[in-house]
């Protein structure tokens, strides 16, 4: 094994995580946002109901997700033919 296999071993580790932090940074700023809101609005009404937090919060991460999978599916995509074009290239 020489340098410039570990090279790419750590580069395709690099963009590995990347595309991981890329996949998940929207759904979950999205649930995030949607979590604070409504745990405002519990403490303003008082109302303590745990279903009223985790339903808003599934509902608002699976559309998200609905509506962002063309994008989602292409990075992850992208990905893909990146590590198969190298491993062609390396064997």
């Amino acid at each position: 094994m020489d340098p410039s296999d570990i090279d790419l071993a750590v580069d395709l580790g690099r963009q590995a995580l990347w595309v991981a932090v890329k996949v998940a940074f929207a759904p979950l700023v999205i649930g995030l946002v949607v979590g604070v809101v409504i745990s405002i609005f519990q403490a303003a009404t008082q109302v303590q109901e745990q279903t009223l937090t985790f339903i808003p919060k599934m509902a608002a991460v699976v559309l998200t997700l609905f509506l962002l999978m063309p994008w989602l599916l292409g990075v992850l995509t992208d990905y893909t033919e990146e590590i198969l074009r190298l491993w062609t290239e390396w064997r």
